[in-house]
């Protein structure tokens, strides 16, 4: 299930950025401490330098602590938002429904599949709007 996803893993092909912060030290040829903000207080400081992206001082590539709200466990809760399709896959003894989700600061191609009766359980706002639809076509018969 999507629901919580951890810091930094957000797309295969979008890494993500914070910062810029200070160099506090160089440790070895390959890593280097950084002088992180207290609200990062849980984050080991040493990073390798793979890890790390020069500031070229252009500030939209600039993502701050503040708009990603992090929690004391270094995640966040995604949001769905809307159900975009649904599709029913027949396994040998019973049939699977799954709907394909739009999340918060998604894109249309980020949408996944998840399981329908799991969405149902976690998030039933989503379903009220097409149950009522549906409703009403069959009353209308």
């Amino acid at each position: 299930m999507k629901g919580i996803m951890r810091f930094g893993k957000k797309g295969k092909l979008s890494p993500r950025y914070i910062g810029p912060y200070r160099i506090a030290k160089r440790i070895g040829n390959v890593a280097y401490e950084l002088e992180l903000p207290q609200e990062l207080a849980a984050v080991y400081p040493v990073f390798h330098i793979s890890m790390l992206k020069k500031c070229i001082g252009d500030l939209s590539l600039i993502l701050s602590t503040e708009s990603i709200k992090i929690k004391d466990n270094l995640s966040y809760e995604e949001i769905p938002v809307q159900i975009l399709d649904r599709q029913v896959r027949r396994l040998r003894m019973k049939d699977l429904a799954s709907v394909k989700v739009l999340w918060r600061n998604q894109f249309v191609e980020e949408a996944t599949w998840e399981a329908e009766e799991d969405m149902k359980k976690i998030y039933p706002y989503l379903f009220e709007s097409a149950d009522q639809g549906i409703k009403f076509l069959l009353s209308a018969l």
